[in-house]
Formats: structure tokens, C-alpha cells, sequence
């Protein structure tokens, strides 16, 4: 796997189209920040870790959310790829779709939202946006 947060995102995607309940993702600790920050935004309703069946690798549970039988996640856009990065300011940091979706950046301070990248005064790598 070359890209693993595209594999987080394309799974996520994936089990919102066909209305799983939950997905499963291998673990790892940008994931699982990622994972945390979608539950603390509201897009999903639970993350968890698992341990797998054979105990050697812990996979990430992250249960979906729906409101009235529709996805609550309406669209996930990759920004930043391995090979195209896109290093956003502080400055240039902008609200996506006017302040309904989120901006997820990686930062000096660990991965967070466009808004508390903007309070905290902190630009970096411009991960994905979600709506």
C-alpha cells in the first residue's frame, strides 16, 4: 500500500456507498489520529481499535454515521498525494464550503482541523477535506 490515507478514505467511501454499518482499517497511529478527529467533527459515530484474530496486528473499527438513512459524510477529496504534496499557510487556510465541511491538515503540532490549525496559528501539509 503506497497510500494509506487514501486506503483509510477509499474505505470509508466505499462503506458509506453500499450502507455498511462499519468499516475495518489496519492500524496505524496517523490513521487512528485521523479516525479520532472524523469522530470528534461528527462524521463518524464510533472509532475503536480492535485486535485482529491472529493478535498480531491491531486493525481500527470506525462504525459510520447516518442521519434520516443518508451518509452524514456527503464528500471526502484527497489534497495532499505522495506524489504531489500540498503544503498550505496559516494565511491561506480557507473554511471549506463556506464553514460546513472540514480541512484536515497536518501540523508541526500533530493532525487537526482547519480551525484549530487557524487558532493555533499553524499551517502545514493540507491531508483531505471532508463535507
Amino acid at each position: 500500500m503506497t497510500d494509506p490515507i487514501s486506503d483509510l478514505l477509499t474505505r470509508v467511501r466505499n462503506g458509506l456507498s453500499v450502507r455498511k454499518d462499519f468499516v475495518l482499517v489496519p492500524y496505524s497511529r496517523i490513521k487512528w489520529e485521523i479516525a479520532r478527529l472524523l469522530h470528534t467533527s461528527g462524521y463518524v459515530s464510533e472509532v475503536a481499535t480492535i485486535p485482529s484474530k491472529t493478535g498480531q496486528f491491531e486493525q481500527i473499527k470506525i462504525v459510520l454515521k447516518y442521519t434520516n438513512g443518508r451518509p452524514v459524510v456527503r464528500g471526502l477529496e484527497r489534497m495532499s498525494r505522495p506524489g504531489q504534496r500540498v503544503y498550505t499557510p496559516v494565511n491561506r487556510l480557507h473554511r471549506v464550503l463556506g464553514g460546513v465541511g472540514v480541512m484536515v491538515v497536518s501540523t508541526s503540532q500533530g493532525i487537526m482541523t482547519d480551525t484549530q490549525a487557524r487558532r493555533a496559528n499553524l499551517g502545514g501539509e493540507v491531508l483531505f477535506k471532508v463535507w
